[in-house]
């Protein structure tokens, strides 16, 4: 028995150091050892080291080799396959016992649950004490682990309960596991209620608190504690500085962030550290810190695509498209994430062009995009003003499922409200219309394209009652939103509703009008020629008027012939850009129009004299996928002689209308 228990510790050994060679030596060894061969003591402790060594198909066969079996060599081999993700297998084991344990149903509560079969764990868990074994703290982690991937919470309180029933409830472990399941189901209160009840914290605690901070928020809450936790004496770990990391790039903490990379760099351990790193990118790629990112980027050991990802994503999100293309290119393993970074960024630089053949090429790569690709693509399409372009987006979004039917989901709203900022910008609101009614779900966005698109298409009226149905829907406006119904009420004329609501903004909504909001007002009072009222709110103002504003209030000025109001304005936005050739060429057409001939006159003199040039003018048509760009006095256009004959016949035939009538 003493070669027997000396050969079972000699297993065990080469398992605690996960030396698969060493159980096969000792495995070998046991086989020429012909009095132990067949002992169930020593076949059990085998197959559990092979099991702990990964090596499950290996752990079967000795399993079924073994002549006696117990309930030790089952609850072994069902370790081993649940532990391995043979989960059927096990499954078939476990129905096959003669007999179970508290140890058997551990072993497919954790198996389960470790290889994201969350329910069926649960639903083992439960059986297991309906079954009448009590549970322990392997089984309670288990089944917690399960609730957080299911985001449970009413599993997650019920098992609570159960261990705050037991003397377990002050056990670090699961008081740990409780913080991160109500993290992971979006409960920050409950979780900090758990952590601050618990007798005794460990560094994983700390950092499931943390974390869930980082997660759910408010970030700043995750800096806070952190600085409790120093105060604790607990020393951070890689995971505490990472998730600290994450916080710092919501917030946009430069300086705190600045001082997790000082600790960082104070241990050697820390410098290697992969996840860390990448969280150090992250952070500063989102701070705007580019030169920081890229440093912490080429002094990491080794790279993988998140790390690859994050530096792509800072610089497309800062409008360096030539940068990003070139880590985009030098990545050997591409994902999807890396894809949307870099056509989001060309994109949102207006590279609309780039971002369709960047779409493209992904395709080509058979990559599936996401809803997060298409609404870019959307967005890309919009800029463009190109309805075929937009449409072919569309069939694309349709055809990748991103609106289905139904689906409400975030990203699914985000295609959607795309698609119908699309519509807009193409000229056709009815079409927007469309897909704003055939959304399953609408958030402030939604909404808010909507009213806006419509109040910038012709539709001023149809924008006011939406606003009204927003109002009705209980979706409270915001900024956005107000200068959609402030310019529509400027586009139909309505003087009055367009001052209730610019007043209800701050009585009502709780909204600080912006100078966008003064410019639509400004442009509503001089449209309803209500040019006093309209100076008298530009010196009203909060903000320095801009040249957009003073530009409005001249053009108002000149269309209604207040030529001493509009000289004011001119030499205001004369005051902003001297060589800005707008308002010389306003007030100069003002003057004309009054019949000041002389004063027009000086105006033309004073703009050459300055060395103001008139801007000229520019128009574009696309004709069969062709834009052809004309320019004032522009010779350059291969068919322009057959342009000016049609031009010159339809002058002809409009003269004879009018002579005709």
């Amino acid at each position: 028995m003493e070669t027997s228990t000396a050969l079972a510790n000699l297993l065990k050994s080469f398992a605690q150091a996960g030396s698969l060679n060493g159980v096969r030596k000792a495995h070998a060894l046991l086989l020429l050892r012909t009095g132990f061969s067949s002992e169930t003591f020593i076949l059990n402790r085998l197959v559990d080291c092979y099991a702990k060594c990964g090596a499950a198909e290996e752990a079967r066969k000795v399993f079924d080799r073994i002549p006696e079996k117990n309930v030790f060599s089952w609850n072994a081999v069902v370790s081993a396959c649940a532990r391995a993700g043979r989960l059927a297998e096990a499954r078939e084991l476990f129905a096959a016992m003669p007999a179970r344990d508290p140890c058997s149903w551990n072993s497919m509560v954790s198996g389960l649950s470790q290889h994201g079969c969350f329910a069926q764990a649960l639903g083992f868990f439960a059986a297991m004490r309906a079954h009448g074994f009590s549970s322990g703290t392997h089984s309670f982690s288990s089944a917690l682990s399960a609730c957080a991937g299911l985001e449970d919470r009413s599993a997650g309180a019920q098992i609570h309960a159960a261990v705050a029933k037991t003397p377990l409830a002050r056990d670090v472990f699961l008081g740990s596991a409780l913080v991160d399941m109500y993290a992971k189901c979006g409960l920050p209160a409950d979780a900090r209620r758990v952590f601050d009840e618990m007798p005794e914290r460990n560094t994983v605690s700390w950092n499931s608190l943390i974390t869930c901070y980082e997660h759910n928020g408010p970030a700043e809450e995750a800096l806070l504690v952190f600085s409790l936790m120093l105060a604790a004496s607990v020393p951070p770990d890689e995971v505490t500085l990472a998730s600290l990391a994450s916080a710092c790039a919501t917030l946009q903490a430069i300086r705190h962030g600045s001082e997790i990379h000082s600790r960082v760099v104070k241990h050697n351990r820390l410098r290697s550290d992969l996840v860390l790193g990448n969280a150090l990118v992250d952070m500063y790629a989102k701070c705007g810190r580019l030169d920081l990112a890229r440093r912490v980027f080429d002094a990491m050991p080794v790279w993988n695509v998140v790390s690859e990802t994050s530096m792509l994503s800072g610089y497309a999100r800062s409008a360096s498209i030539t940068a990003a293309r070139s880590v985009f290119l030098g990545m050997t393993d591409k994902n999807i994430v890396a894809w949307n970074a870099l056509i989001a960024g060309y994109a949102q630089s207006g590279c609309s062009e780039e971002a369709l053949d960047l779409f493209r090429q992904l395709k080509r790569d058979a990559f599936w995009p996401t809803e997060y690709t298409l609404g870019n693509v959307l967005s890309a399409c919009a800029t463009l003003a190109s309805l075929p372009l937009g449409l072919q987006a569309h069939a694309q979004a349709l055809k990748h499922g991103a609106l289905s039917p139904g689906s409400g989901s975030e990203p699914a709203v985000f295609v959607a409200n795309s698609l119908v900022d699309l519509y807009f910008k193409c000229g056709a609101p009815d079409e927007a219309m469309k897909v704003f009614f055939f959304m399953p779900a609408r958030d402030r966005v939604s909404w808010n394209a909507a009213i806006v698109g419509l109040a910038q298409n012709g539709g001023a009226d149809r924008a006011l009652q939406l606003f009204d149905q927003m109002a009705r829907a209980g979706e409270s406006p915001d900024q956005v939103t107000m200068v959609g119904v402030l310019t529509a009420c400027s586009h139909a004329g309505r003087v009055e509703d367009g001052q209730h609501h610019f007043r209800a903004m701050t009585e009502l909504h709780g909204l600080v009008p912006s100078r966008d909001h003064y410019t639509c007002m400004i442009d509503l009072l001089g449209r309803a020629g209500r040019l006093r009222e309209a100076a008298e709110l530009v010196a009203a103002m909060p903000m320095v008027a801009d040249a957009v504003i003073w530009g409005s209030l001249l053009a108002a000025c000149r269309v209604h012939g207040d030529v001493e109001l509009g000289e004011q304005v001119a030499s205001r936005l004369m005051e902003i850009n001297m060589v800005n050739s707008a308002p010389y060429v306003q007030l100069a057409n003002m003057y004309a129009e009054a019949g000041r001939w002389g004063d027009a006159k000086r105006v033309r003199t004073m703009m050459r004299r300055r060395r103001v040039e008139k801007q000229p003018g520019c128009s574009w048509i696309a004709v069969e996928d062709e834009t052809h760009v004309f320019m004032v006095k522009d010779k350059v256009h291969p068919r322009r002689k057959e342009i000016h004959s049609v031009v010159r016949s339809l002058e002809l035939h409009m003269k004879k209308s009018v002579d005709f009538c």
